[in-house]
């Protein structure tokens, strides 16, 4: 491989992960995960446990989450007019009863005007009345708009066929009664996202209260996951990168609470890159704003942080836009130190592994 050019070369945000340090289960306790404390003024490393997050910052910070509810937005089919299997994901719905956004895989090609009946993810459920989709038309990334019948909101129909959308990686097609309710965050409110905002999956009601104890805020953003935050990028230079949009809100009131703690010289700490994005993406007109939209930045080396001091996250993928995301907080070269030591020291990697806090 030829050598990196520049910050702008995404050779630079690769690195080896052993496979057996992917976590395809998640812990018995949410706060038993490892926390890795990366100081970005020294470059210290500091090895602790999720569960001593609130001695770990200081009264008067601010802990900001995404209550985002994952659906059940896997799903399995069958073509009406081959008999073919096919499996796809929920991406999203322009409104209750409208046009649904779906990738989906099958042999073969699928043609607009198809029909593929869902079937339940779950083979031991009783039988249900079909629910079919038409597929109208396909975008240049895959996508598919497709008309439901009969017409019904996109959640009951989830909840009545679909399975929790678990990462490829995980190697569960179908998730089991564990995953139902540990790949979600006890903040979730929203229903929306494809995916976990897996930062808040280390937090227990009783962690939260001993935050509160220890004096810090808790306020809450939403943005709903699509599927391609978690993807891999698939061009050799950031700059030639699309982000896909995702829809967010920040509040009035979740707005004050963040201004009067910058007011007050204390930190804002974003749980997740999801709460990063949001945050970053209300900051666009040079101050903090109350937000409801979609979002399509990409952050990246050089970007100027404006709403957030700290942030806890998870272990990325190699080459996505979540590692780009951190490399960009913490520079580069202590984000590759980080990651080095977190393999040397066994930790456990992606969506149901151990976390960071980056101050």
């Amino acid at each position: 491989m030829s050598k990196p050019e520049s910050i702008n070369d995404l050779a630079l945000f690769d690195y080896e992960l052993p496979p057996e340090l992917i976590a395809r289960q998640p812990l018995p306790g949410r706060s038993d995960s490892r926390l890795l404390v990366v100081h970005r003024d020294t470059g210290r490393l500091v090895h602790s446990r999720f569960r001593d997050l609130p001695e770990l910052l200081s009264p008067g910070d601010c802990l900001v989450v995404n209550d985002t509810r994952v659906l059940p937005a896997r799903l399995f089919g069958r073509r009406v007019a081959t008999g073919g299997g096919w499996e796809g994901l929920y991406l999203g719905s322009t409104s209750d009863n409208g046009p649904w956004q779906i990738i989906g895989q099958t042999r073969g090609r699928l043609q607009v005007g198809e029909q593929i009946e869902l079937v339940s993810a779950d083979p031991e459920k009783p039988p249900v009345e079909p629910s079919f989709l038409l597929l109208r038309e396909r975008d240049e990334h895959g996508r598919w708009l497709a008309d439901l019948h009969p017409a019904e909101p996109a959640e009951t129909v989830l909840e009545r066929l679909g399975t929790m959308p678990l990462p490829p990686y995980i190697k569960r097609p179908v998730a089991d009664a564990d995953d139902r309710q540990r790949y979600q965050t006890i903040f979730a409110r929203f229903g929306g996202s494809a995916a976990a905002p897996t930062a808040g999956l280390h937090f227990t009601e009783d962690l939260l209260e001993a935050c509160r104890q220890q004096g810090l805020q808790l306020e809450h953003t939403t943005l709903h996951i699509g599927l391609d935050t978690f993807r891999p990028i698939s061009t050799d230079r950031l700059d030639q990168h699309v982000m896909h949009t995702e829809w967010c809100r920040l509040t009035d009131s979740a707005t004050r609470t963040i201004l009067e703690t910058h007011e007050n010289r204390q930190r804002v700490v974003a749980v997740g890159t999801t709460v990063v994005r949001t945050l970053e993406s209300a900051c666009r007109a040079g101050t903090l704003l109350a937000f409801e939209g979609t979002t399509d930045l990409f952050i990246r080396p050089g970007h100027q942080f404006a709403a957030i001091d700290a942030l806890i996250t998870n272990f990325h993928l190699p080459r996505s836009s979540l590692f780009v995301l951190v490399s960009a907080f913490c520079g580069l070269e202590l984000a590759h130190a980080a990651y080095a030591a977190a393999i040397t020291g066994r930790y456990r990697f992606y969506s149901y592994g151990d976390a960071m806090l980056i101050l």
